[in-house]
């Protein structure tokens, strides 16, 4: 509770700081302030059928929004078998457009729009953890979104979730800071010239130093812990190390539509750079208290079921 306190006490204070501010050669700067929501129907990585097409035309963006739509259509209750079900329609937030600039997924680098293979040493960790997830032993051996920690929604990279996707930025002369709705991280962009943290201190957001360069925010972080951020990808999940190394661009491409840029470097982890692009789309909604941690009772729940997964049952017992 008492995080959650200071987390809205800064954004509370940033926000009556507000000043308009100016670039480096006396103009004014663009104002970044105010909600902002990433959901979208562009995925991630670009489909294999779609490896030689960054871009769709208008037409097939069209398409691909109807297609999008019916694959995420609530099944019948009849369709649904086997399992405990999991969130409906009514959270989920998988966005009904693509990206403003039709690009065919938010990678854009390497040229078929597809994360690069992890190298040999950060494969073996991430078998390492996704075994370790699998085995339910103990409450800290979840992943951090379980525990309703962290989600790493707010960076970087920002991308997409499936439901909770609005981010509220409120820029001032010094600083920058991006609330973000799930789990309600919030990352502070510091903007006074100041130089990164000493290579021994990490957080799991990074360190995040920003700087004016035209009309584009550019961001720069380093300095993360050795979490390793976990996000979906088509092929599963995918995590980074120390030194991982994120530049972000935050631009307006119109009034209402916010250009998000980000490139990856983290040669222990990811076999080449990478890099990707979304638009988000300015909203008129509020970010509502991520209540997770309180009463977390699937925390119990899914330690409880496992446990009693792996006892016989009264069949295996007789035999």
């Amino acid at each position: 509770m008492l995080s959650l306190l200071l987390r809205g006490a800064v954004v509370a204070a940033l926000a009556t700081t507000v000043v308009s501010g100016q670039s480096a050669t006396g103009g004014r700067l663009p104002r970044l302030d105010g909600m902002w929501n990433s959901a979208t129907a562009t995925p991630l990585e670009r489909p294999r059928e779609l490896k030689d097409k960054p871009f769709f035309t208008p037409a097939e963006a069209a398409e691909w929004e109807r297609d999008f739509a019916r694959r995420n259509e609530e099944p019948a209750p009849a369709a649904v078998r086997t399992g405990t079900g999991t969130y409906n329609t009514v959270y989920r937030e998988y966005g009904t457009r693509t990206v403003k600039t039709l690009r065919t997924s938010i990678i854009t680098e390497p040229a078929d729009g597809r994360i690069p293979a992890l190298t040999p040493a950060a494969a073996e960790v991430k078998r390492r953890r996704l075994e370790g997830l699998k085995k339910f032993e103990n409450p800290e051996a979840l992943g951090l979104q379980d525990q309703c920690l962290a989600f790493l929604t707010a960076g970087p990279p920002m991308l997409p979730y499936s439901y909770n996707s609005n981010y509220q930025i409120v820029q001032t002369a010094d600083a920058v800071l991006i609330h973000a709705e799930m789990i309600h991280d919030a990352r502070i962009i510091h903007l006074d010239g100041r130089p990164h943290l000493p290579s021994s201190i990490r957080q799991g957001l990074g360190d995040s130093i920003g700087r004016w360069e035209g009309d584009t925010l550019v961001v720069d972080t380093t300095n993360f812990d050795d979490g390793g951020g976990f996000y979906g990808d088509a092929g599963g999940n995918f995590g980074w190390d120390r030194n991982l190394r994120v530049i972000e661009r935050f631009r307006l491409l119109d009034a209402d539509t916010l250009l998000y840029q980000f490139e990856i470097d983290n040669p222990t982890a990811f076999t080449a750079p990478w890099r990707g692009e979304l638009t988000m789309a300015r909203s008129t909604e509020r970010i509502y208290e991520y209540a997770c941690h309180e009463a977390n009772y699937s925390l119990t729940n899914m330690l409880r079921g496992f446990r009693a997964a792996e006892r016989p049952s009264p069949d295996r017992r007789q035999r």
